[in-house]
């Protein structure tokens, strides 16, 4: 293990998580059904204020795997992927023998180009065959440009799948992230903005999607007195164990929704009047970003020739983690064979970007050092 003292977001207990716990111990719900399952289910729907339901899933991968199967993608089908994220988006195409189709980012979110999206549509229909679904990302805790997205979603009637991972609590034109797509997944993994540890969340407006959810992510159980499966199913329940410790997270989500936000504020007035160093922040007031990372894109021709790989491995001399921005999926060699349309947005963002400590337990001495180190680089 690294020996950080500064870490870029790790866990941030409430202290409420173990009533919730020992409640589970209590009653001997030690399984994927309780209490805390169905009260986790409804806090975060309730949250997100979707007009469906919820169903809580042992990671995020597993709600995007159930989306997709929802959504009738299977063998030979094509899924537009945002090119700009993290594997785990796009694995799930995979499982199913789909084919990812990435597009590329526009510059004000790092999120998905509506341009490069239609263009990647009309030439899949051109070629024969219309993507089953289409998979956004709202990245770092960012919203993407959600309009433009649907409308190119209705015009050519297509599924939307919103990988809401990373984006719990914020919205798009007062619309909660987790609420956008016709389905909508979340992760609670250990370095989100509230965390079960390892866990995620399936959500929609469409009851049937629900229910069929629920079947599939407990082995696809059939009705009847004995153990019948007339489809493939999974284990992909949460333990009500686990859905205690997402309900001590959900008393104080909003508190750290608004540390991290300060974590931004402050690296953005740090930075400001420093040339080459540019802190991601929101486009305009339609958009209110979790900012479950503070991000900053590097400038060498403005720095002095410094670049996010020194600045990365100065922050860690001085005990402090930073990490690159994801590399686009494009470039991976698990998906390099892959159909990719636009030009070197996301490319670009990789090669000059830096995800800084961005936790909502960051104290403002640490949250200055950060910035001494780097402001001390450069100098």
């Amino acid at each position: 293990m690294n020996n950080y003292r500064i870490w870029i977001s790790p866990p941030h207990l409430s202290g409420k998580e173990m009533e919730y716990v020992a409640d589970a111990f209590s009653k001997n719900w030690i399984t994927t059904i309780g209490d805390n399952v169905t009260g986790f289910e409804q806090d975060v729907q309730s949250y997100v204020g979707n007009e469906g339901e919820a169903v809580a899933l042992n990671s995020g991968t597993a709600a995007l795997h159930l989306s997709l199967i929802l959504l009738g993608v299977g063998k030979g089908d094509l899924v537009i992927c945002q090119d700009f994220t993290f594997a785990a988006t796009v694995n799930p195409v995979v499982y199913l023998g789909a084919e990812p189709v990435l597009v590329d980012s526009e510059t004000q979110t790092w999120n998905i180009s509506p341009v490069f999206l239609e263009e990647a549509i009309q030439d899949c229909i051109r070629k024969g065959k219309k993507p089953k679904a289409i998979i956004w990302v709202n990245l770092y805790g960012m919203p993407a440009q959600i309009y433009e997205i649907r409308k190119m979603a209705q015009r050519y009637d297509i599924a939307l799948l919103e990988d809401a991972a990373e984006s719990l609590g914020s919205s798009y034109e007062g619309k909660k992230c987790g609420a956008l797509g016709d389905i909508s997944v979340i992760s609670f993994n250990g370095n989100k903005i509230i965390t079960t540890s390892g866990g995620g969340m399936l959500l929609s407006g469409n009851k049937e999607f629900i229910r069929e959810a629920r079947f599939l992510a407990t082995q696809a159980r059939d009705e009847a007195l004995w153990y019948q499966h007339s489809r493939i199913g999974y284990n992909y329940g949460m333990s009500n164990i686990v859905a205690g410790i997402g309900r001590g997270q959900m008393t104080v989500l909003e508190d750290r929704i608004e540390a991290r936000r300060a974590n931004n504020r402050f690296y953005r007035e740090a930075f400001s009047t420093i040339p080459g160093i540019e802190v991601h922040k929101e486009p305009d007031e339609h958009y209110f970003s979790n900012y479950w990372l503070s991000c900053i894109l590097i400038d060498p021709e403005l720095t002095g020739g410094v670049d996010c790989k020194i600045l990365r491995e100065e922050l860690a001399k001085s005990g402090i983690e930073s990490r690159f921005l994801w590399k686009p999926m494009h470039l991976q060699p698990v998906f390099s064979n892959c159909l990719f349309y636009g030009k070197d947005i996301s490319e670009h963002l990789f090669h000059t970007g830096l995800c800084l400590p961005s936790g909502s337990n960051l104290t403002e001495e640490e949250l200055t050092e950060v910035v001494d180190v780097i402001k001390g680089t450069l100098n």
